[in-house]
């Protein structure tokens, strides 16, 4: 399986940010973030610490759903 960090480069680079892109792009740039985890509560408990816009832990929590489906 994909690491979280992989799944969620697809939304990197959008020409029209969007969450999604800014989430991605945050996670691309930050050279701390757990990159290799497919741990919910591991990359959870690191975005609670290091939350780069308000809305992220929203955005985290609906695209880890979709992660869920696709890649388990």
């Amino acid at each position: 399986m994909r690491s979280f960090y992989h799944y969620m480069m697809r939304y990197r680079g959008m020409k029209k940010p969007t969450l999604e892109s800014r989430l991605a792009d945050w996670m691309f740039s930050d050279h701390d973030f757990p990159k290799q985890s497919t741990s919910y509560n591991e990359i959870s408990s690191y975005l609670e610490w290091n939350i780069p816009f308000t809305e992220a832990s929203q955005v985290f929590d609906r695209l880890w759903d979709e992660y869920q489906t696709n890649e388990v």
